[in-house]
């Protein structure tokens, strides 16, 4: 199930940045200016705000069965519309397309935790949901890489519209046969509950179960509400250098927009190692808020490097320093996932990770508006220092979480009394054995 949900999240992904990493391309194609094709990305992160609610709603009370099929069905409709909007005079048909995966993502991007528990074991829940992650950074990192090749940068209009028409039928094409597949294959949930705190929540009646009593918890949790502001500060800093690489690249290193793509890629690519691997520590170790806490740390000093090489002039150092930021920034994701439902259990994965995405995608739209602005007016290196500020502050509210591991402790009470059970039946039936001494 997760390497299913893990596709479907993999074909949503790339289309958020296909738009951004070709920025100059899009601009003379459809004759709009930069600022309007930044909007391409970020229209993923506006509308995720106001539709997370009901969406966490749907799935708390309809399971990730309705979930997932609803978001294979809205992305593969945006991914025909797009195909439709290859020409310079359908602009307004291409944000169409782009906004119903936009909707689409709203059921994709918080799912991986709650696949995750639901799915898996107690030593595997970290490393599955480090997976789910997984399948959305290798999506981004396809949209770094693919693009530039499907779509160079071409005089003729005519041949642009045919290199991008093209784009857009490949990606329609993955999306139905993603779509077709998740109708056919994919499953509510195992027969079996893989965890005792699993079992636990499947006693939980959809009629005792209030949705606004479990935002309303989740607000007054002090530690969580630290850890949405702190992951909201760090993904929101992921969203803005990924949205605008392209006219950073550019602007040091002038008709790179190959290898700009190559950068984004070689920066999720690191980012997927370094998810997988702190997904298998946290299985291991179980060491939430240091894990989280050394993470953030050094995705401050990835940014702090790398905005102060990039204007070196070698494209190696920037790969190396774009590799190292990946590494780290892209890495938090699953542990942040994983650190909120420790946080908030036993409230439903999908509220607490819809929350903490909700949080990163207005941090992202207002990094991403106030960096290209200072970029504007200034430089790149100013803009890249205000994203170091904001994580700088991060890193200080992440320190101050407390480590509250509530489903770590469910697990370890249900195993003891059940440990204690067994013993108790042992004990019990070892002595009706024993021969009787009465005459």
């Amino acid at each position: 199930m997760v390497c299913l949900f893990s596709s479907y999240s993999l074909c949503n992904s790339y289309q958020w940045i296909q738009y951004g990493i070709i920025n100059n391309i899009f601009m003379r194609f459809y004759g709009v200016d930069s600022f309007t094709i930044d909007w391409m990305s970020m229209i993923y992160m506006l509308t995720y705000i106001p539709l997370i609610f009901p969406v966490s709603w749907l799935l708390d009370k309809k399971g990730l069965r309705v979930i997932a099929l609803v978001a294979t069905a809205l992305n593969c409709a945006g991914t025909w519309i797009k195909v439709a909007s290859a020409r310079p005079d359908l602009f307004p048909v291409t944000i169409v397309g782009q906004f119903m995966c936009s909707v689409a993502q709203v059921f994709i991007l918080g799912m991986p935790s709650r696949i995750a528990s639901v799915w898996f074991g107690s030593d595997e829940v970290s490393t599955a949901c480090s997976i789910g992650v997984f399948g959305n950074q290798l999506g981004i990192a396809i949209g770094f890489l693919v693009p530039p090749i499907l779509v160079p940068n071409v005089d003729d209009l005519d041949k642009l519209a045919s290199h991008i028409r093209d784009m857009f039928y490949i990606t329609a094409g993955v999306a139905t046969f993603l779509f077709v597949l998740v109708v056919i294959v994919f499953q509510e949930r195992p027969e079996i509950p893989p965890t005792h705190a699993q079992a636990a929540a499947r006693q939980i009646s959809p009629e005792s179960y209030s949705y606004t009593a479990s935002i309303l918890g989740l607000l007054r949790n002090k530690a969580f509400i630290l850890l949405v502001i702190s992951y909201g500060l760090n993904v929101g800093c992921f969203y803005a250098v990924s949205t605008l690489l392209n006219r950073m690249i550019i602007e040091h290193y002038p008709g790179e927009e190959v290898n700009a793509g190559r950068i984004g890629l070689t920066i999720v690519i690191a980012g997927m190692v370094g998810s997988l691997i702190c997904g298998i520590w946290l299985d291991r170790s179980k060491t939430y808020k240091q894990t989280t806490l050394a993470v953030y740390l050094m995705s401050l000093v990835g940014l702090v490097i790398y905005a102060f090489t990039l204007n070196l002039g070698h494209l190696w150092v920037v790969f190396i320093t774009a590799g190292t930021l990946g590494f780290f920034m892209t890495g938090y994701l699953p542990l942040g996932f994983e650190f909120g439902v420790e946080l908030t259990y036993p409230e439903c994965e999908g509220t607490s990770s819809g929350l903490l995405n909700c949080s990163a995608q207005v941090f992202g739209i207002i990094f991403t508006i106030c960096q290209g602005k200072i970029m504007d007016s200034f430089n790149t290196l100013a803009g890249n220092l205000f994203l170091c500020a904001f994580l700088l502050i991060g890193t200080i509210i992440t320190a101050c979480i407390k480590s509250d591991l509530r489903r770590q402790l469910a697990n370890q009470q249900a195993l003891a009394a059940a440990t204690l059970g067994r013993s108790y039946v042992q004990d019990h039936s070892g002595t009706s054995l024993l021969p009787s001494t009465h005459m």
